[in-house]
């Protein structure tokens, strides 16, 4: 199981041919992921800045390919609390990741260079 990140949504829709291949790896069933509910915020958001274009149709694939993480434990908060102050990560970012721990993904797809200190065994961070 795979965690997507925001930027790789972003890397996705400029066309980047590594995010195209993973998204391929989906679709076709090849792969399983997980997004965070806080990445359909974030790029709702951007969508609306007009940072980004086809976020509507971008979501409902999303939706459709990937498991939906939802924001719904008590310990989440305070799991990512621990991150972001460990780490230096900010909030937005921790809860993701907090997210897909508690998912037990394998690997998480970013841009964010900051998610790169996560270090444990067992969980890739790949910077795309």
């Amino acid at each position: 199981m795979i965690g997507l990140d925001t930027g790789f949504f972003v890397e996705l829709l400029r066309g980047r041919l590594d995010a195209i291949e993973i998204w391929r790896q989906l679709v076709e069933g090849e792969k399983e992921a997980v997004v965070s509910c806080l990445t359909l915020f974030e790029l709702e958001r951007l969508s609306l800045k007009g940072a980004i274009s086809g976020s509507e149709i971008l979501i409902e694939g999303i939706e459709a390919v990937c498991s939906i993480l939802w924001i719904g434990t008590p310990e989440l908060p305070s799991q990512a609390a621990r991150l972001s102050h460990g780490l230096g990560i900010p909030a937005f970012d921790s809860l993701i990741l907090a997210s897909f721990l508690a998912a037990d993904i394998t690997a998480v797809y970013t841009t964010d260079s900051h998610l790169e200190s996560y270090r444990e065994k067992g969980v890739n961070i790949i910077r795309i």
